[in-house]
């Protein structure tokens, strides 16, 4: 076992930055284990542009973007240990390793920063009758095959939800020359970018049908052909099928945070994000063990994903470095009301809340003419009137540390939705 102050699972945009910032605030002892063959994440597939408008003030790609990062991290001599696969995170922060060089081994560092980003929804979770021919794929999995192997998943093709990752796929493979036939989403909203919408879906003619899905899909070898329906109160409506001729199907039906180390190492997990609880500090219900990016709750920009793992790097040298032992400790846990799902983080320290606190969270469902406030127990510290919200966008709040600490006494924080 071989000690070490900073272990950083995962090296994406997350794993990426947070090692950066805690190099840069002093940590000289830390390591980025990354199971993939080069650093990068996710972004390595993601050939579109639209990274890095926030953190470069220009319009990049994925694999761009994740150079940025990658190229500071080798500047700084950061080490990375590639195509090395993280077996088990423990209580006590030991973390189980292996790869092709080392074989089996542990580390037991001083502080962790969980960045393992997230996963794809699969077929099984959706309950789609029919049998299981080919041709059906997640849209992550073909966006891998068209823009890193360089296969065509189809000619004729349907996608099922209407995140981000489905909308993008939809006009790659027009681009690719492939036919796409319509967009459904369940629900009554889009779950992704306005932006995305207009410049993959109505730039190119494609139908979004909201509140429609997928009720049968034919083909037993290949798939030949689905059919979609109307949905009222979550039950396909009898009458509104709908039949399209299609080899593909893919499947855009939301991302899950990738947590199966967290939960083995007990880390608390909120039900709603399927992230960790983390405090201001970005810190898990185990000290020291800090979590950011996807995996902490889903991301619409990679740019948020990387200023918040910067700050989880600072917190984590912050705490190597025994900067962050406040005596009063008092936690303000807090609310989320009135259409707001959930809030990052999930408990606030006043004493340890530093000049700001970035609150982020997402809605329930479209809203209009709304007004965003924050209360300490009765008290308004925060309200911003906004036009539209949308679950498919992430809001930020930013929090005056000096007005948390006036208000430290409160017995919580409400987030919550208002007329403006």
């Amino acid at each position: 076992m071989k000690n070490v102050d900073l272990v950083i699972i995962g090296g994406g945009p997350a794993g990426l930055a947070a090692a950066i910032a805690a190099r840069k605030a002093g940590v000289q002892d830390l390591v980025i284990l990354e199971r993939d063959k080069e650093p990068g994440g996710i972004l390595n597939q993601c050939i579109h542009n639209g990274f890095g408008l926030h953190t470069f003030k220009e319009e990049l790609t994925g694999p761009e973007y994740a150079a940025r990062f990658a190229e500071q991290a080798r500047e700084l001599g950061i080490p990375c240990k590639l195509n090395t696969m993280v077996m088990d995170l423990a209580a006590d922060k030991t973390v189980t390793a292996m790869n092709r060089e080392d074989g089996l081994f542990q580390l037991h560092p001083k502080a962790v920063v969980l960045a393992m980003g997230c996963r794809e929804r699969p077929r099984g979770a959706l309950n789609i009758p029919g049998y299981r021919p080919a041709g059906i794929y997640t849209a992550g999995t073909a966006q891998r095959l068209v823009n890193m192997e360089g296969y065509l998943p189809g000619r004729r093709v349907v996608i099922l939800g209407s995140g981000d990752i489905g909308l993008i796929m939809a006009r790659r493979m027009t681009l690719e020359g492939a036919k796409v036939l319509c967009v459904a989403e369940l629900m009554p909203y889009s779950g992704g970018l306005k932006r995305n919408i207009v410049q993959c879906l109505d730039d190119f003619g494609i139908p979004l049908k909201l509140s429609h899905t997928v009720v049968d899909i034919q083909g037993k070898e290949r798939v030949e052909g689905v059919t979609i329906a109307r949905v009222e109160n979550g039950k396909p409506v009898p009458g509104t099928e709908e039949h399209f001729d299609c080899d593909t199907l893919l499947l855009s039906c939301g991302l899950l945070p990738e947590n199966e180390l967290s939960r083995g190492a007990g880390v608390d997990l909120n039900p709603v994000t399927g992230g960790p609880a983390v405090n201001e500090s970005l810190e898990t219900s185990i000290p020291g063990v800090f979590a950011a990016g996807n995996v902490l709750h889903v991301h619409d920009l990679v740019d948020f994903v990387s200023e918040e793992a910067s700050a989880a790097g600072a917190h984590a040298a912050a705490y190597i470095l025994g900067g962050e032992q406040e005596a009063d400790t008092r936690t303000l846990p807090v609310r989320c009301e009135n259409g707001v799902r959930y809030t990052v983080p999930t408990t606030l320290r006043p004493a340890c809340a530093g000049d700001t606190v970035t609150l982020r969270f997402r809605v329930a469902n479209v809203y209009k003419n709304k007004k965003v406030a924050v209360y300490a127990g009765d008290t308004c510290i925060f309200s911003r009137k906004r036009p539209v919200l949308a679950p498919g966008e992430m809001e930020t709040v930013l929090l005056k540390g000096d007005v948390l600490r006036a208000h430290a006494d409160a017995a919580q924080l409400t987030v919550t939705l208002e007329e403006a």
